[in-house]
């Protein structure tokens, strides 16, 4: 097949997976080349190791002064950034078009997860999302669409001041969601990261996806039997969605002398690394925060780990999990989303409850107890190695590409 592959993805589990993808895809002699926007992280994982990428760059003109930017700034900038996004994916598809690929392999994008590129196209399509714009449909602690409600339903419903101090910041998000649905109508096949996704795409887009499983590079993910030592391993941004907060908090609930808390990260927020650091601090917990390790360097942490700490609260699938199994290390993971599909509990790692005590229960449980961490450390390497490899996951890829292209 001839590939057209699209992405604006950061660095992190998303891209790490299109980057096996891509790599998959030469190895078995498809043509393959690559289209990103300038915002996305092409230093991590480059797809431009195994095919031509071309980064086209996304031209944001900030709105002219006028009543519509005065009244609602942040309208007009959206729409702004909107109109940007969109015409570099409309550029994106001109390119493409002229390419004569058998289909377009169209992937998330930062800011807008469901990619306009998606309408530009008269071609076959496939969308690997690898979560719904949780901001637009997910409490966070409040949906957005709720978040400048009033509390009281009575005299003030109808209050048109109320009403038109509200109504730039509604419209915009309706735009957007309006926009995503009508994008990923465009595919011709969705696919998606766990069953857990499948039913939030269900729930958000009204489409019904297909799960198509990812996989760990079991070559570069792998047990070199090191000694363990008493630390305990996070690995995820440094973003309010990981809950980071969860894990010290549970920490902090085990005994002295408790063992640090090494937490690894790509990218993330200031403000939530300075709460972060700060509740360590309070709470007598010791945080090592480290920043865009290799993965080399990645790969020995988890072999020298005691056990790998998973806390975010409905991840959509949790590709940690998987790569601190390959090396043979023991999780611990909320019991939610997409982890409890690649979480057995009691075999290859320990699934709790979110909350501090639940978590440190189980810590506990693993750090008292070297035998049972190392039993479910090696039967998660066995796991990771029968289910969850690289190249079943390339198989599964291709043949929904394949399907898709043939139809």
């Amino acid at each position: 097949m001839r590939i057209a592959v699209w992405h604006n993805l950061p660095s992190g589990g998303g891209k790490r997976a299109l980057y096996y993808h891509v790599r998959g895809l030469v190895e078995r002699g498809h043509q393959v080349s690559c289209w990103c926007l300038d915002s996305a992280d092409q230093s991590f994982l480059p797809l431009s190791e195994f095919a031509p990428e071309r980064v086209v760059p996304t031209e944001f003109r900030r709105p002219r002064a006028g009543f519509t930017s005065w009244l609602a700034p942040w309208y007009s900038e959206a729409i702004a950034r909107m109109q940007a996004f969109d015409e570099a994916c409309r550029l994106c598809a001109q390119e493409i078009a002229a390419g004569q690929f058998d289909l377009l392999f169209a992937n998330s994008s930062v800011g807008y997860y469901v990619p306009f590129i998606l309408r530009h196209l008269d071609m076959r399509k496939v969308l690997y999302l690898q979560e719904p714009c949780r901001f637009l449909y997910e409490a966070a602690p409040v949906l957005p669409w709720v978040s400048g409600a009033e509390e009281e339903w009575g005299s003030t419903l109808f209050n048109p001041r109320r009403i038109r101090a509200n109504y730039p910041n509604l419209q915009t998000l309706r735009l957007q969601a309006k926009q995503e649905w009508l994008n990923v109508q465009a595919c011709d096949r969705v696919l998606v990261n766990s069953y857990f996704s499948r039913e939030s795409v269900l729930r958000a887009y009204g489409v019904a996806a297909r799960v198509c499983y990812l996989g760990v590079d079991t070559k570069l993910f792998r047990n070199l039997n090191l000694e363990r030592e008493s630390f305990i391993v996070g690995v995820g941004s440094i973003d309010p969605i990981k809950h980071i907060d969860l894990a010290i908090s549970a920490v902090a609930l085990l005994p002295e002398p408790r063992p640090p808390l090494v937490w690894i990260a790509n990218s993330g927020s200031e403000s939530y690394r300075d709460t972060i650091t700060e509740l360590a601090r309070s709470s007598g917990v010791e945080l090592r925060i480290q920043s865009a390790i290799s993965d080399s360097e990645l790969v020995n942490i988890l072999n020298r780990a005691a056990l790998l700490l998973c806390t975010p609260r409905l991840e959509p699938f949790g590709f940690a999990v998987l790569e601190a199994n390959a090396c043979g290390l023991p999780v611990v993971a909320v019991a939610e989303g997409g982890l409890r599909e690649t979480v057995d509990h009691g075999r290859n790692g320990l699934l709790v409850d979110p909350e501090p005590a639940s978590i440190a229960t189980a810590v506990e449980q693993l750090l008292d107890d070297p035998s049972l961490a190392r039993k479910i450390g090696e039967t998660g390497v066995a796991n990771v190695t029968q289910n969850w490899a690289v190249e079943k996951s390339v198989d599964r890829l291709e043949k929904n590409l394949l399907e898709v292209a043939n139809s």
